[in-house]
Parts: C-alpha cells; structure tokens; sequence
C-alpha cells in the first residue's frame, strides 16, 4: 500500500501526542513536528487542531507568532545571524555580507540547492561572544567573515569549527556560587517550615533578579497563601531575551545544580510538588546539559517531592514577561494578560504561581547556608546583596561580573577594562543610557535600575545606530496586542529614519519623545513600557549629536 506524507504525518501525530490531548502539549508537538518535517504544514496544523479540539485558526495563530515556527518551507538547515547591538558592535555586517556571498542569496532567502536558509534573529544570548550565529542548534561565536566558508564547509561535513563546545565558556570575576556545597541547603530545610524559609528570604531583601526589583520573598508568601491546601506552580524564568544579558545563560551552564537546588527550595516554600524551567529556544542547546542535570539531582529533590520538568519556549522576547511565559506553556500565543488577578493568585492552568528569575532562585540556596544577615550585608539599605552584571561592547574583558549592589558604573567599567567610553547602556534595549559624565552614578534601585545588562560605547560609535537598532528589535519583537507599542515603536523607528538623514526638525523630535513617554505609561506590559526608555535617554543626553545630519546619511532597513 502507497504510504503518502499525510499518512505518516497522521501516524507521527498521533504517537507523539498519545492519550495527552490537553492544550499545554500544544507547543512541544508542533516542534516535534518541525524537527521532522521542516516546517508545519495546513494540514498538520488542521490535524493537530482536531486532536486538540481546538481551532485550526488557534494553531495557526501560535504557529505565526513564534519566531522559531515556520508554516512554509525552508531550507533543511537555519541559518540564524544574531542582529541585535553587541554583536552589531563586533561587526556583524561584515559577517552578514560573506554569509550572502557564499551561499549566493540575500537574507529572507533559501538556496537554491534546498539546503540552508538565512535569516537575522534577535539576540541569542552570546552577547560576549559576537558576532554569533546559529545553525539550526548549533552555535558559533566570535564569528570572522574570513571564517564563514569554513563553517559552511564543516556544518556541511556534520563537524564542528574547532570543536567548539556546546557550553560557552564565559569571563568571569570571583563568583561567590562557586563556594556553595550542593545539596547542603536542600537538606537544612527538610527540617524547617516553609513559613520560616520565606520569612529568611523577606529578610535577606532578595529582590528579583531579572529586571522588575520585586521582593522575592514576599512573591512566595503571597503564592503561598493563595489557596493554602491546593496545588501551587513554582516556575523558573529562563527566557533570557534582553539584549545584552546573559548572565542566567551561564549561570546555567555553570551553576545548574545551584539554579535547581534554589527551584526546589521555593516549591517547598510555597508548598508546590511541581515546578518548571521555561528555556528559550535559542538556549535548546543547553537542553540535554540541563536534563542531565536535573537525572543526577533526582534523589536530593525527591527529598522534597518536587519534580522538575523543562518547557522550552519558540522564540519570543515578550515571554520573558511572566504573564507571557505562562501562556506559551499552556500552549497560547505569548500575549501579556490583563492584571489582575496575578500569577501569584491565578497563573499557571489556574493555579498559584510564582515565576522567579534564575539568577533570583541561585541566591536562594546561598542565604538558607550563609543567613539573610550575610546577604543583606552586602549592597545598600534598600538595594541589599550581590547582583550578576552582563557585560558587552567595547571593553578588553567581557563576560558576567559579580559586584554588591551600589557599585558605581566607572568602578564596573574599570574590572572591565572599559576605556575611551562615550556611553553606558544599563538594562538592555529596554534600559536607558548614560553618558560619561554620569559614571559615578551606581546601580542600584535608588539610582541606576540594575536589571544585569551593561552594553560599553566608544567615543567613535554613532548614538543614531544604537537607537535604530532598539527600535528595530522593539518593532520586531512587539506582540502587537496594544496599540500603544504596536504603532509606538513603527513611529519612533520612523523618527530614528528621519534625524539619520537629516530631516527631522527639533519639534517634530519633541512630539517623539513625548510619543515615548505616553507609551512608557499607557502600554499594557514591560515590553511597550519600556521599549522608549533609551529613545528618550539618548535623545535628551546625546541631543547634539543626532541632529543636523547630512541628508546622504542613510538608516538601514528591517
């Protein structure tokens, strides 16, 4: 009997999905189809819309809206050229131009041998080691344009260029992580009450790692006193997407066991059995190191009945907000939800959650040993502990840098060997910029948010380029859900067009920076409230350099 692709379709289909049919298998089975098919075909999107019960529109909207779904054929392999602004800054154009040359099409196209396709992506987390590109799951750093031909030649030969590991290695200072002894927090708190634990977090001032500053010990108490006899959802946020941050992507290369010791800590604390790592797609490499991992802590966490399971994401920034996130698992289009109720009230499948930052839960099992005092020794009043900074850009030692909170920007640039420096980017595309006449300002809550990503400018680098890039990863990026960042961010980058070839008058940048600050406060998620931020810092620190251009000066294009 003639077996068509359908029918093999069919059959794979309805393995991989089994007698699970609930909505949150949704993602992983069209992934699994992807890896196998090359692409998500109508009729697996209508197949797997009726085994779901579920419309077919529904399925095509999650297919659409991942950046690393595809509902059209492409080559065999991906080939992924990271475009975001460190890389940018360790020429990425020059990459980009030999990638075109040796395949012989242009980005947005596929050879016409079938074999690769070429696309930029958003930023894929290697920030101290660009420019980086992809290739399918494979990764390669500080890529030459000299070197292109022969990643081509040897990803064609199945090798590796240099057999480059899979686990990037990263500059560091003294981390204190490496000090702490594994297991050694699990086993402390068999024997104290999960009240007890939260109320030592409370008072170590742990504030989340991943950007917003909440209190992290009070997220716990507030998901632990929700429904106190039902099932609660711990959730590890691993959707590192902001450009310029990466310390979560070697905490978890390096430090994994420490990130799930502190995972399991609070579901106990919250008194949950199951808890989830939502990791980036970008990061499916560190997939196999991290089950790995979590099979060599299966005693130490069945101590406290937690199991730990790993939810990769399809490629979205806007995930990284945790309402998002918690969409993508249950298998939705990553759109922010309307709060309240909050996760901590009504997240997960409905449940009480708390979705806490990686580095956030690596503190974790280093104040149950070392004490909340110990912790809150470091830092300031009201910026307590020490804090992981991503650095990138024009500085002799990139990497991640462990410092209390409180350091100021020219003591983090000097560790860095940062000199000649025109600007500070803190925060990512999403943070604001700082120019060299305020490097003694410090990173902390009460002055400089420190959400870990500190991207270094050199005197002779274009303020303009920074900010068309932003706004080009901000366009790209928004889930289009309001209309504030939807429209918001196409008009700035419009604007960002406008003064690079010098036709943007001095009110029409006035009407944009006031464009800016309605979105910051009338955009429904941290996405679109934040996406302005360094428009409007740059705009008003580097006014004098942005305008007047010469008219033959020219922005590039999405």
């Amino acid at each position: 009997m003639l077996v068509t692709n359908q029918d093999q379709q069919r059959e794979d289909i309805e393995r991989w999905l089994g007698e699970n049919h609930s909505r949150t298998v949704l993602i992983p089975l069209l992934q699994k189809i992807q890896s196998k098919y090359n692409y998500i075909s109508e009729f697996a999107m209508q197949l797997v819309a009726d085994l779901l019960q579920i419309s077919s529109a529904e399925v095509y909207g999650v297919v659409t809206f991942y950046s690393f779904l595809y509902n059209k054929p492409r080559g065999k392999s991906t080939i992924r050229l990271c475009r975001t602004i460190s890389c940018d800054l360790k020429g990425k154009d020059e990459v980009a131009r030999q990638l075109e040359n040796s395949l012989g099409i242009k980005f947005g196209e596929t050879t016409s041998d079938g074999e690769f396709s070429l696309e930029y992506t958003n930023c894929i987390g290697l920030c101290d080691r660009g420019p980086a590109m992809m290739i399918d799951d494979k990764i390669y750093t500080g890529v030459k344009p000299e070197n292109v031909h022969v990643i081509l030649d040897e990803f064609k030969q199945k090798k590796r260029l240099n057999n480059q590991s899979l686990l990037i290695e990263t500059h560091s200072n003294n981390l204190l992580f490496s000090e702490i002894e594994l297991g050694k927090a699990l086993n402390t708190i068999i024997t104290k009450s999960p009240k007890s634990i939260i109320e030592e977090i409370k008072t170590s001032g742990l504030r989340g790692r991943g950007g917003a500053g909440f209190p992290a010990g009070l997220k716990l108490e507030l998901c632990a006193a929700e429904n106190p006899k039902g099932e609660h959802i711990v959730v590890c946020n691993a959707d590192e997407g902001e450009p310029g941050t990466f310390k979560d992507r070697m905490l978890l290369t390096d430090y994994a066991e420490l990130v799930f010791e502190g995972l399991a800590i609070a579901a106990h604390a919250v008194n949950a059995r199951k808890a989830y790592i939502y990791l980036r797609e970008e990061y499916h490499y560190l997939q196999n190191h991290l089950q790995q991992t979590l099979n060599e802590m299966t005693d130490l966490l069945q101590k406290l009945q937690v199991s730990v399971e790993i939810r990769m994401g399809a490629g979205a920034y806007i995930c990284g907000e945790e309402t998002a996130l918690i969409d993508s698992m249950e298998g939705q289009r990553g759109e922010p939800r309307d709060r309240p109720p909050f996760p901590v009230t009504d997240g997960y499948l409905h449940k009480p959650t708390a979705v806490l930052n990686v580095e956030t839960l690596a503190w974790i099992p280093a104040i149950i040993l070392k004490g909340a005092d110990w912790f809150s020794s470091f830092g300031t009043e009201n910026s307590t502990g020490l804090k992981l900074f991503s650095v990138s850009g024009h500085c002799g030692k990139p990497g991640v840098y462990q410092f209390p909170l409180g350091i100021t920007l020219n003591k983090l640039l000097k560790e860095a060997d940062a000199k000649n420096v025109k600007a500070v980017q803190v925060g990512g595309a999403s943070g604001i910029s700082i120019s060299k006449d305020q490097f003694d300002r410090k990173l902390c809550f009460e002055d400089i948010p420190p959400s870990g990503s500190v991207i270094v400018f050199g005197e002779d680098y274009d303020m303009l380029d920074i900010i068309e890039n932003f706004m080009e990863f901000f366009v790209d990026e928004s889930c289009g859900q309001c209309t504030p960042c939807r429209e918001g961010n196409q008009k700035l980058l419009e604007g960002v067009r406008l003064l690079k070839q010098g036709k943007c008058s001095s009110e029409h940048l006035e009407e944009l920076i006031k464009l800016g600050k309605s979105m910051q406060i009338s955009s429904k998620c941290g996405l679109g409230q934040t996406s302005a931020n360094g428009f409007i810092s740059i705009c008003q620190q580097f006014r004098h350099e942005i305008m007047n251009r010469k008219p033959q000066e020219q922005g590039s294009q999405l």
